[in-house]
């Protein structure tokens, strides 16, 4: 079954045309970033499949993008993710397989599995200077095709999440939600609201019209039963629903704590992390051939 897709055309030069692929299972959006004057793409935050009840992987999702990328003629010349994704697990090694382009993530995705080493007591397991090819830094730019890419760090939702500014498009992943579903958790291990806080002005400082593309959509919501994922900066800055308009640090810190306070965790949480702090690798094989999953019991 083909995922439900969007396109959000380049507004011009210096402006990339934006295909955007909702996953339903995890309520994940993962996007082809396209520079139409080189016709070079970049692959962001693409999920690969995972059924928690029997922990089988699978790659139709993302093999449904790379057939869209070939049907369209284009080269892909980055595979990026934002964060490690707790919700879901990351196609990011699958896609350096069948493409060759290098895969990238946020510089502090190092002190990310730090912690979760502990968390895991894999204390020699996780190296995403050998397990991703870059690792950027606040505020490091790379060329995809014409266009200039610019990293914002952005945390709260994770200490090492950013952003993916290109022209008029930003990539803000676990920070904002739709304009009418509000804003993202910041409640995993090195989550704040606080920071969180932090991150959403400074991508509100963005230029009124920038389109910002988030992480995850979970409709229906009000009125609304498709999966919606872009809206401008003045729309989130006046309309979105938990920091829109007049909304003060600690009213949002109130309302994004409280709310934490009674969500579940992702029921894939457990077995994504150690995959996506390997850069989106299964554990290694054990001396039977087989993959196994370590799961921490009574962690959380």
């Amino acid at each position: 079954m083909s995922m439900f897709r969007r396109d959000s055309p380049s507004t011009g030069p210096g402006s990339p045309r934006v295909v955007g692929f909702y996953e339903k299972a995890t309520g994940s959006v993962q996007y082809v970033a396209i520079d139409e004057a080189t016709r070079t793409c970049a692959l962001i935050d693409v999920v690969l499949d995972f059924d928690p009840r029997s922990a089988a992987t699978g790659t139709d999702s993302a093999q449904e993008i790379l057939d869209f990328v070939q049907g369209e003629g284009l080269e892909v010349a980055w595979i990026l993710d934002t964060h490690p994704h707790a919700d879901h697990l990351m196609a990011s090694a699958w896609l350096k397989a069948k493409t060759g382009a290098p895969a990238a993530i946020g510089e502090k995705v190092r002190e990310i599995a730090t912690l979760w080493a502990g968390i895991y007591n894999l204390p020699e397991t996780f190296d995403p200077d050998r397990d991703f090819d870059r690792l950027f830094a606040d505020g490091e730019t790379f060329p995809l095709g014409s266009l200039e890419v610019r990293v914002m760090l952005t945390p709260g939702h994770t200490l090492g999440s950013i952003t993916y500014v290109i022209g008029d498009a930003a990539f803000v992943h676990d920070t904002f939600m739709h304009v009418d579903s509000g804003t993202s958790r910041a409640d995993f291990p090195g989550g704040s609201s606080e920071v969180l806080w932090t991150s959403l002005q400074a991508i509100l400082s963005l230029p009124d019209a920038t389109r910002l593309f988030v992480g995850h959509d979970y409709p229906p919501v009000d009125d609304r039963e498709d999966p919606a994922w872009e809206a401008t900066v003045a729309d989130h800055r006046a309309h979105n629903k938990h920091i829109g308009g007049d909304v003060t640090e600690a009213e949002f810190r109130k309302l994004r704590d409280e709310r934490d306070a009674t969500l579940p965790l992702p029921d894939r949480m457990l077995h994504a992390l150690q995959v996506n702090l390997r850069g989106g690798r299964l554990p290694e094989p054990e001396p039977d051939g087989k993959r196994y999953f370590k799961i921490p019991a009574n962690a959380f």
